[in-house]
């Protein structure tokens, strides 16, 4: 078999409790690691395998990690390159769900069961952005998967969240996720539909004054983004009030910032471009534009 020369991450000891990646190799900055990140769900250490190694390679990881991460207290791996991307404890307890925490709010997560767990860590700078942006404000957040978003609208001031997803078990996560942080449930909401087909849901809302809008980059048969975003951006003025943010983001490594300003350019062009919101420098990037895009636009109407 073709398997991965011995070399090693040097990963970070986490800075507290807060989940976070430790080592990103899929940024393509480490030579021989690019099938390697290291990520901290206290106290669990993930391993994120996107091709096969060897197992003394794994081996040498168990040592490393329990020697240099005294708080840890399991060790797994998920191997992404096999079907339904499985998770195995290498070491210590059996922890498949566990409550995490990161700027203060607590999430579900669930290691043994999904592909994703519940909460997607390069988000960190834009879930931060969020409770800082929130206070007062009436919140459309669009794909909202766990409501991760929408925990920290309501941590911020909002005055009121509409969550929008295909997927009823995430909601259901998500309603879970506010629980866990004694929200007041009266002011947050959960719409279980195709956004596609749901514009009339959003119109008869009261005007939005931020929308959070994180779409897949492709789900087969629901969403390709490249071709859909426009449609998206093209009706913010139904159901966005006049000076609204918007943050726009994009997951595609085909596609850059400039596919966003492009879109929003030619499809709604009272959308005004403030700032790029920069992903934990842990997630550095050989190439720019290939990780996770964050963008802060306002809605000014003529």
């Amino acid at each position: 078999m073709n398997t991965t020369p011995l070399i090693f991450p040097s990963f970070s000891v986490p800075n507290g409790n807060d989940c976070q990646r430790l080592f990103h190799g899929r940024g393509h900055c480490y030579e021989g690691l690019e099938h390697v990140c290291i990520d901290w769900y206290s106290p669990v250490v993930l391993i994120t395998l996107y091709s096969e190694v060897e197992e003394s390679w794994l081996t040498t990881m168990i040592d490393k990690i329990k020697s240099e991460i005294v708080d840890c207290s399991s060790i797994q791996v998920q191997y992404r390159y096999k079907r339904a991307a499985p998770v195995e404890v290498l070491w210590g307890q059996s922890i498949g769900k566990l409550v995490v925490q990161e700027h203060l709010q607590k999430y579900h997560i669930n290691l043994s069961d999904n592909q994703n767990h519940g909460l997607f860590l390069d988000m960190a700078n834009g879930r931060d952005w969020v409770i800082k942006h929130s206070q007062n404000k009436r919140v459309l957040n669009l794909f909202a998967y766990t409501c991760a978003f929408s925990v920290c609208a309501i941590a911020g001031g909002a005055e009121y969240v509409m969550n929008l997803d295909m997927a009823k078990s995430a909601l259901s996560q998500g309603r879970e996720n506010h629980k866990l942080n004694g929200h007041e449930l009266s002011r947050i909401k959960y719409a279980g539909v195709d956004l596609f087909k749901s514009w009339g849901k959003l119109r008869r809302e009261q005007a939005f004054d931020l929308l959070i809008c994180d779409p897949p980059s492709f789900q087969k048969g629901s969403v390709n983004i490249e071709r859909d975003y426009k449609k998206i951006i093209k009706r913010i003025p139904e159901f966005m009030a006049a000076g609204s943010d918007l943050l726009l983001c994009l997951n595609s490594p085909d596609l850059d910032q400039s596919f966003i300003q492009n879109q929003v350019k030619e499809f709604c062009p009272h959308c005004v471009f403030v700032s790029q919101i920069d992903n934990p420098s842990i997630y550095e990037e050989i190439e720019q534009g290939k990780g996770l895009k964050v963008l802060h636009f306002r809605y000014e109407p003529g």
